[in-house]
């Protein structure tokens, strides 16, 4: 008896191995799931400059996606970055480059590219810095761009600032105007109406206290120049937005695009936030996953 509940026991098993086989003779087997390959970095991928807004949020869609990081530890996976061996003149390449793709996006979608300069509003830090290489990049695809330092000095206060500010001496196709007091921002912003983009790149992470001029007469400037129809741009975040709170000083950008880097940041997402960053896209820089512990 024992001997046919264990034969019972495997002829069972077996009618219900081949059922099971036979109720879906056709099923077709998966394939693996390929990986995305990476994306180049912006300044060695020529292709973002054929790509429109929507077109770049895709192409960059791995940063476009990462957790939100504040102020405070994107500078620290900035200094982590440069303490594993990257380059600050990478990290600012990478940037600048993806803006003026951005830029170039933006003045194509509003049906400005090529009718009337771009006009890149700089303060003397790294965001200005950023501008000056989204300055050149734009000068080597053709546009007419008139890049002002907005700073009581004369020259930019960080050493990558001033080796890109340096650089532009030599393009074609790029003024640098130096803007030391409100009075220069308000004669540049007569026939601010004629510029094809505005570029604010006034300040980015660094935001503390109520705006001084000449910056605050340059964020008046960018006021003025929406309010005529020109697009806006910002670099990192809008001028007077906190990227860790969201909070807003007065005068405070209002862009049509924001191009911030690495990862998405926790002020733009916040309701004040989004209302004055417009559509914002990430791009890569090049900060490795061990340096960003933020």
């Amino acid at each position: 008896m024992p001997a046919k509940r264990k034969d019972g026991a495997n002829a069972r098993t077996a009618v219900r191995r081949v059922s099971r086989a036979e109720a879906n003779p056709e099923r077709p087997k998966l394939a693996p799931v390929e990986a995305r390959p990476p994306v180049p970095l912006p300044s060695d991928d020529p292709s973002i400059f054929a790509l429109g807004l929507e077109e770049l949020a895709d192409h960059w869609e791995v940063a476009m996606k990462s957790a939100p990081i504040g102020a405070e530890a994107m500078r620290g996976a900035d200094k982590r970055a440069q303490a594993q061996g990257v380059l600050s003149t990478m990290l600012m390449e990478n940037a600048g480059c993806a803006v003026a793709a951005a830029v170039k996006a933006l003045a194509v979608k509003t049906g400005r590219w090529g009718k009337g300069p771009i006009l890149i509003l700089c303060g003397p830090g790294n965001n200005g810095g950023d501008g000056f290489v989204a300055a050149r990049y734009l000068s080597r695809q053709g546009a007419r761009v008139a890049v002002v330092l907005v700073a009581g000095d004369e020259r930019p206060a960080t050493k990558d600032g001033v080796r890109n500010w340096d650089r532009l001496e030599s393009e074609d196709h790029v003024e640098r105007i130096h803007t030391a007091v409100s009075r220069d921002v308000i004669i540049l912003a007569q026939g601010v109406e004629k510029a094809a983009v505005v570029v604010d790149a006034l300040l980015g992470t660094g935001v503390e206290g109520p705006l001084r001029d000449p910056i605050r007469s340059a964020v008046d400037l960018i006021v003025k120049a929406r309010g005529a129809g020109v697009p806006i741009l910002s670099v990192d975040g809008p001028t007077a937005v906190d990227l860790t709170s969201g909070d807003l000083s007065d005068p405070v950008v209002r862009a049509h695009v924001t191009v911030t880097f690495h990862r998405p940041k926790l002020g733009l997402l916040t309701r004040r936030g989004a209302l004055v960053a417009g559509r914002v896209l990430v791009a890569p820089i090049g900060i490795p996953q061990e340096a960003d512990r933020g």
